[in-house]
């Protein structure tokens, strides 16, 4: 999936050193987490415009595509500190198949 293929890059091209990605889950969907450098908080509502980057040569489109895959779902973003200091972005409102226990 697009959306994942783009958050696990955009962990690996924005961190200086080896860094983790992490995908777990939540209530009503799941969240990749890094241990990398994090985001300021000031430009965290920037980050998922189309062209804004802060790498060299960057086109800015990754997380852009992302949000334009979590809308044709219906799913929401939002983005937080992981527990390591890092980024961590949740997506909710996925919905699950409820599985028969018989």
């Amino acid at each position: 999936m697009q959306l994942l293929e783009n958050l696990f890059r955009n962990a690996v091209d924005h961190n200086d050193d080896t860094v983790e990605v992490t995908v777990g889950t939540l209530d009503d969907g799941f969240y990749v987490a890094d241990d990398g450098r994090g985001v300021p908080e000031a430009e965290r509502d920037r980050m998922f415009e189309r062209g804004y980057t802060t790498t060299p040569g960057g086109t800015g489109l990754g997380l852009d595509i992302v949000t334009q895959a979590a809308a044709a779902h219906d799913w929401e973003l939002s983005v937080a500190e992981s527990s390591d200091g890092g980024l961590r972005i949740e997506i909710t409102g996925v919905e699950t198949p409820s599985v028969d226990a018989t």
